[in-house]
């Protein structure tokens, strides 16, 4: 469940999708409504599968912001206005009768990740996913640690530069402020609207006009001097970021996921030198920092990996 779509996956207990299905969110209809879309999309890949609800061992939701594991309960995504303390667990269990779990989807797809990608076979790990903003997935001892609410995680509001620009929080120089695919767009918006000659518009429009993360990648790959500058800045602020979580957990690894993932070594390699310099040696050289493995299934699948971990499956 995101903010402007909801993704829905049949999946099997080996992690292979069956099924899928993607619809707009189209949040501004109300929480009522949503629910629906979703409960319709569960009844949708169902009948792409043609098996009974009966074959289902669980659902598992993945949603913005903070949630409550134990019950069940999505308290108030930012992404979702509207939304306060609303008991999904509670719905989806009364709609189909069968286990439900919900959690914070970065921590999904870092469980995903963990079974499933990248991290599988580690101990300590770390997701972060970027892309509007940065969330955080944090694998400890083999464990999804969520913390005493089922906060944890929440990486993209460390604060990296308290003197930095606003973040969508209401905070002053969060990490999300800084490194994350907004955070770039803001910044070519800025350099465009100074006068600065730059392909980028040229990029936005073809694609329609808006000016993103996707088409500054573009521009860079092209060639564009403004763009290339843009990227190196986004990628020094992430190298920052990663200094911190390195120092704080100790992890082996670390895996970049989200949309500015798919600009590869040209964001991931700046952001290894910055570690490189500025970390402290032993878990400096310990941690391999790398990219998702499951890319855009990411989501679905860590959805799932809640109901495969929650029952032991």
């Amino acid at each position: 469940l995101g903010g402007t779509k909801i993704a829905t996956a049949m999946v099997t207990d080996e992690g292979q999708i069956e099924a899928f299905d993607r619809r707009p969110t189209l949040a501004q209809e109300g929480r009522d409504a949503v629910i629906g879309r979703m409960e319709a999309a569960v009844r949708a890949v169902l009948s792409q599968v043609g098996r009974p609800l009966s074959d289902v061992i669980g659902i598992g939701i993945g949603a913005p912001g903070p949630c409550n594991y134990q019950t069940g309960v999505v308290t108030q995504p930012p992404a979702l206005p509207g939304w306060y303390n609303v008991p999904l667990k509670a719905i989806f269990e009364e709609r189909f009768g069968i286990p439900t779990f919900v959690g914070n989807d970065a921590n999904a797809a870092a469980q995903a990740e963990h079974l499933f990608g990248a991290g599988r076979g580690t101990r300590n790990m770390i997701c972060v996913t970027m892309g509007t903003g940065i969330g955080g997935g944090l694998i400890l001892n083999g464990r999804l640690y969520v913390g005493t609410d089922g906060a944890a995680g929440e990486i993209g509001h460390m604060i990296i530069d308290d003197s930095g620009p606003r973040c969508n929080c209401g905070n002053i120089g969060c990490w999300e402020a800084l490194g994350s695919g907004t955070a770039l767009a803001a910044d070519a918006v800025r350099r465009i609207a100074r006068g600065t000659p730059t392909s980028i518009v040229d990029f936005a429009r073809a694609k329609g006009g808006d000016i993103n993360a996707r088409v500054i990648a573009e521009a860079a790959q092209a060639g564009d001097p403004v763009a290339n500058e843009l990227i190196a800045r986004v990628a020094h602020f992430l190298g920052v970021g990663l200094v911190n979580l390195v120092h704080v957990l100790n992890p082996e690894m670390i895996v970049i996921g989200g949309g500015m993932a798919q600009m590869g070594d040209v964001l991931l390699e700046p952001a290894r030198r910055v570690l490189e310099e500025r970390g402290l040696e032993l878990p400096s050289r310990r941690v391999r920092i790398v990219a998702s493995e499951l890319g855009d299934e990411v989501g679905v699948l860590g959805a799932a990996t809640q109901v495969l971990e929650a029952i032991g499956a």
